[in-house]
């Protein structure tokens, strides 16, 4: 399914969010949440599905918790009613210049929910909240190579591609078994002013 250009889904505005730091009571929601958005049929109801290029986990409970539990490292949850609805995990990292920046990762919208501003509410939260507590200059993200309409989405709000590649991690099912060769990530990078 192609991303949306235009809102098609009903408009979830950021108003009715609450945003909070995960805690490790939250473990098997954010798992069930990015395995939703990611893997299997469930995740074909929204537009950011990897189906078609990876089998096996996105992630998983040591995982998550790891994030949860690394200084410098934390899961943003977004709720609504109660119930965690996108997740993002942001890094505290420094550039090779020695200044401070960002890491993005791990960011799941809930597939029914996708399309309606909710990816681009939460994204905005995460940017603010980097530059602000952290003094980001910059947020950092790897995206598959052959993720063309996620990389548009970021670039649309952004984010430069840098040309700057790493492999995918055959042979290490933690992170998915890659239903063809040749996969690999690229950096995308943002300032924040």
């Amino acid at each position: 399914m192609n991303p949306p250009n235009t809102v098609n889904a009903p408009n979830l505005p950021a108003a009715d969010l609450r945003f909070r730091t995960a805690s490790e009571d939250d473990v098997p929601a954010l798992v069930a949440l990015v395995e939703s958005a990611y893997r299997g049929e469930a995740s074909r109801a929204g537009w950011t599905t990897e189906a078609d290029l990876l089998d096996g986990q996105r992630t998983d409970p040591e995982g998550v918790a790891g994030i949860i539990r690394t200084p410098g490292s934390l899961v943003l949850v977004a709720e609504r009613d109660g119930r965690p609805v996108a997740c993002c995990q942001l890094e505290r990292r420094t550039s090779e210049a020695g200044e401070p920046v960002a890491y993005f990762g791990m960011f799941a919208v809930r597939p029914a929910l996708q399309g309606g501003g909710l990816g681009r509410a939460v994204l905005a939260e995460a940017e603010r909240l980097v530059r602000a507590g952290w003094g980001a200059r910059e947020m950092h993200m790897t995206v598959i190579t052959a993720r063309e309409e996620l990389i548009a989405w970021y670039e649309r709000r952004g984010y430069v591609r840098t040309g700057r590649r790493s492999p995918f991690p055959y042979g290490d099912e933690r992170f998915g078994i890659p239903r063809r060769p040749g996969l690999e990530f690229e950096l995308l990078v943002k300032p924040l002013r």
